[in-house]
Formats: C-alpha cells, sequence, structure tokens
C-alpha cells in the first residue's frame, strides 16, 4: 500500500523580483499528468504575453518518477525545469504542478542567475503552499474462528476501523477498509493469534 504524502489542499502563488525580471510561481494540486498539462496550460492562458512559463511536476506519489516532468520553455537548457523540479523532488510533494511565469525586466541573469531565481521562486511557494494529507486505504479479508468473534469485534471497535461486510461461514469473514497505519496496528494486535488471517483484497485508492 502506498504511504500517505503531503499535496497542495488549494492553487497557491507567489512573485518574487530580482534585477527586474518577474518570476510568478503558481503552484497546483494535479493528480496525473492529464491534471498537470491542464494546469500549465492554464497559467500560459493566464499570462500570454509573459516570456517563459517554465515548470515541473510530480503529478503522483512523490516516488512515481513516471510522472515527474519539466520544462525550460525556452530558458538555456538546464537552467529553468530541472533546478525546479530538483527542489519540489526534495520537498516530498506528491501530485503537484509547479508553473514560474517569467516576465523579462532586460537584465540578463546568465546560467548561475536563471537556476538560482528558478529556484528560489519555487522555494518560497512552497514555504506557503497550504497542504493536506493524500491518504490511502485498502480493503483488507479478516478470517477467524466463530469463537473470537467477540475478541475481534471488540478489537475492531476499539481501532475504529471500518465494516465493509460480515459473513458467517465456516469462518468468520470481515471485510475491513484501512488505511495504512491500521492496516499496521491491526497486524499488529492479531499476531498472537495464529488462527486469524488478514489479506488485502483490492488495489489501494485515495480518500477525497
Amino acid at each position: 500500500m502506498p504511504e500517505t504524502y503531503l499535496r497542495p489542499s488549494e492553487q497557491h502563488a507567489v512573485s518574487i523580483e530580482i534585477k527586474r525580471s518577474l518570476f510568478i510561481c503558481q503552484a497546483a494540486p494535479t493528480a496525473g499528468a492529464n491534471a498537470a498539462n491542464d494546469f500549465i496550460s492554464a497559467v500560459r492562458s493566464r499570462y500570454p504575453d509573459a516570456n517563459h512559463h517554465c515548470w515541473c511536476y510530480v503529478a503522483g506519489a512523490p516516488g512515481d518518477y513516471n510522472l515527474w516532468n519539466c520544462s525550460d520553455d525556452g530558458e538555456p537548457r538546464g537552467t529553468a525545469g530541472k533546478p525546479m523540479l530538483n527542489v519540489l523532488t526534495h520537498s516530498g510533494l506528491g501530485e503537484i504542478t509547479l508553473v514560474v511565469t517569467r516576465y523579462f525586466g532586460g537584465v540578463k541573469l546568465g546560467a548561475g542567475g536563471l537556476v538560482r531565481a528558478y529556484s528560489q521562486a519555487v522555494q518560497e511557494c512552497l514555504a506557503s503552499l497550504p497542504t493536506e494529507t493524500r491518504v490511502f486505504t485498502q480493503s483488507y479479508e479478516l478470517l477467524a474462528p466463530h469463537a473470537l468473534t467477540g475478541t475481534l469485534e471488540h478489537l475492531i471497535q476499539q481501532l475504529n476501523l471500518t465494516v465493509l461486510d460480515r459473513q458467517w461461514h465456516d469462518q468468520l469473514q470481515i471485510l475491513l477498509e484501512l488505511d495504512l497505519s491500521q492496516a499496521q496496528e491491526l497486524e499488529l494486535r492479531l499476531a498472537p493469534l495464529p488462527t486469524v488471517s488478514l489479506a488485502t483484497l483490492k488495489p489501494a485508492k485515495p480518500i477525497d
């Protein structure tokens, strides 16, 4: 099951000025590459007269490298998108897209100056970014002898677990929906009960 992680709870923007160039960093929650690209397009439409719209995204869980991407959008290669993505990936955030819009102020910053400027814009945006925790749940099947019904029902109540279904066949069957921390705690509590089994049923899904 994926671990929980932080993502933006809403869109957010921060502006900085460096040597008369204006850098507007905008962040948005984006689940998937399509949502990320839609946000990038929306920012381009919002500031059609800007010189550059450099961007990066981690459009899934922080460790899902297939959903990382970035672009220099006309700035010298390696001076915008990659530095932005480097700051973002070290933040531990997921499902986020960042676009830094630049209005050129007439003073060239040089390669090193651009790297610092785009990195700073992202850092300042992330520093004040409102976030929320992305929590995943998964369905589990709990099988046990009928004699342990009382024990297990007490444990379920004690841990405040979500029960999807109960069936009484040859064994007691309880379907649960658990997040990662609940599953780990339940496994610890069930360890002294060798006749009880806990198995995952469905892929993890996010709680919105």
